[in-house]
């Protein structure tokens, strides 16, 4: 098939915290197999991968930054807040800027969606004017650990809060074909999660953790092509040692390789 009547692919690239590594392996896939990603939506650590490779399109950078990734360079973004959140967020901010400048999203490589949620009014806001580092670092606010971003009037946070995997977003922007990146679909397979047993911080976690479960579950629903790495419980020191988190990107995405080509070729 023509490149020209091939369908335009968009990539829904999901929130998950250190989780989303495996984004990286996803899209080195894609690029071995020349096929091309058109659009791309991506919420919290989805939108700061998607927002990279939007940026250089080149995903082997976007990995060189991931895997050089030290305790020195994590402690070094760590600028503490007394309102809102503990961590201002404006030093994480400036190693955006450092890695993609203050581009804009009309100037990126692929067309990006960055997904954020409004606290006062829990509405989905997805951004696409503007600089792209001011809304990565919106999309990426945890409630409580980062300082929500005051933005056009609107208080945001993290977009997981809404919605996790921004599948629809990708359809709005025009993909006839979505592929889905779940970060959250194996998180009960886990072997820790069998136990009977659970103190009052793994009862909360699992609640927070079965709230974005189903969330992420009812978002995929429309999306052509599921991609679920199987990651089980990811703490966030894996932002320390993410090559076998990549690793389970790039497997679950040819896992799926088959089913995609017979959709676009």
């Amino acid at each position: 098939m023509s490149e020209t009547k091939r369908p335009k692919i968009g990539l829904a690239l999901g929130s998950g915290g250190a989780k989303g590594l495996a984004h990286i392996g996803v899209i080195k896939v894609l690029e071995e197999n020349n096929i091309p990603i058109r659009f791309i939506a991506g919420s919290s650590i989805g939108a700061l991968i998607g927002g990279f490779y939007s940026a250089t399109k080149d995903i082997k950078h976007v990995e060189k930054i991931a895997l050089s990734t030290n305790w020195r360079k994590l402690l070094s973004l760590i600028d503490p807040s007394l309102r809102q959140g503990l961590i201002s967020g404006e030093k994480l901010k400036k190693f955006i800027e450092n890695q993609i400048g203050k581009i804009k999203f009309q100037d990126l490589k692929i067309p990006l969606s960055v997904i954020a949620t409004d606290l006062k009014t829990g509405e989905t806001i997805s951004i696409n004017q503007g600089e792209v580092a001011s809304a990565i670092r919106a999309s990426i606010s945890i409630p409580l650990v980062f300082k929500p971003v005051n933005r056009e009037g609107r208080l945001l946070a993290d977009g997981g809060l809404s919605l996790p995997v921004p599948v629809e977003i990708a359809r709005k922007m025009g993909a006839e074909l979505v592929i889905a990146v779940n970060l959250d679909a194996n998180y009960f397979t886990n072997k820790d999660n069998n136990k009977t047993n659970l103190g009052f911080y793994k009862i909360a976690n699992n609640s927070i953790n079965l709230l974005r479960y189903h969330l992420a579950f009812w978002n995929v629903k429309d999306a052509d092509i599921i991609v679920e790495p199987k990651l089980g419980i990811v703490h966030w020191n894996k932002f320390l040692d993410g090559k076998n988190i990549i690793l389970a990107g790039e497997s679950a995405m040819k896992k799926k390789l088959p089913e995609l080509k017979k959709l676009i070729y």
